[in-house]
């Protein structure tokens, strides 16, 4: 015989006496009222309200509760029932003007969470609801992959390529460098009467050599006349 709803394993996990209201108390167990214990956990870690890290611990020891009483897993529960009760409420005192005095009410509350075994078809819902996150996940991950592709594709061919012409060499650095600091001494060496000063000594005898010759051609003239 199938098992009821009532009759199936149960956990629970009291916390008495805490120390808020009840409606901010249920705000934070409306989040993880019927969802897998797992989903709860998650759903929690992201309240950023005061008394999620309170209601975190009490799942935290209804699910210890639930493994040593019954074996179940934590993907084995969901969260069937979680509610907050009135507790009892401290009465304070705060002075006011002309010797008055004002009320504050510090309340307290019970919070209660009950873990129950999902069903099979619960299973099959959260199975199926896992199932398509994942695909969805998969297709938003190769959507992302796809458009990265095709803009690379995209700068790739409007990217201009160019290409050296067929007239330019390419003079490797190492014979530039050669050429650079052999081709001054070639230079000066090339050229006849240039010394370091600018004038060599050949020039100074070819214009001695001018002016003597002239000399004798005038003295062959007169010894002639």
């Amino acid at each position: 015989m199938a098992l009821t709803e009532i009759e199936r394993p149960r956990a629970r996990a009291v916390l008495r006496n805490y120390r808020a209201s009840a409606f901010k108390v249920r705000e934070v167990l409306s989040v993880i009222r019927g969802k897998p214990v797992d989903e709860a956990i998650r759903a929690l870690s992201l309240v950023n309200r005061g008394p999620a890290e309170a209601v975190g611990k009490l799942l935290a020891s209804a699910v210890a509760n639930a493994t040593v009483q019954h074996g179940l897993g934590v993907g084995d529960m969901v969260v069937r029932l979680a509610y907050a009760d009135e507790g009892a409420t401290y009465k304070r005192f705060r002075p006011r003007a002309r010797g008055r005095a004002t009320r504050i009410r510090k309340r307290t509350c019970h919070i209660t969470i009950v873990l129950e075994e999902m069903t099979p078809e619960e299973r099959q819902r959260v199975t199926a609801a896992r199932g398509q996150r994942a695909m969805s996940r998969e297709r938003r991950v190769a959507s992302s992959r796809r458009s990265r592709r095709q803009g690379e594709d995209r700068s790739a061919a409007s990217t201009p390529t160019v290409e050296p012409a067929a007239s330019e060499t390419v003079v490797p650095a190492s014979q530039s460098v050669e050429a650079s600091t052999v081709a001054p001494a070639e230079t000066a060496g090339s050229v006849p009467g240039v010394g370091e000063t600018g004038v060599g000594e050949t020039g100074a005898d070819v214009e001695v050599g001018e002016a003597t010759g002239s000399e004798a051609t005038r003295e062959h003239e007169g010894t002639e006349e």
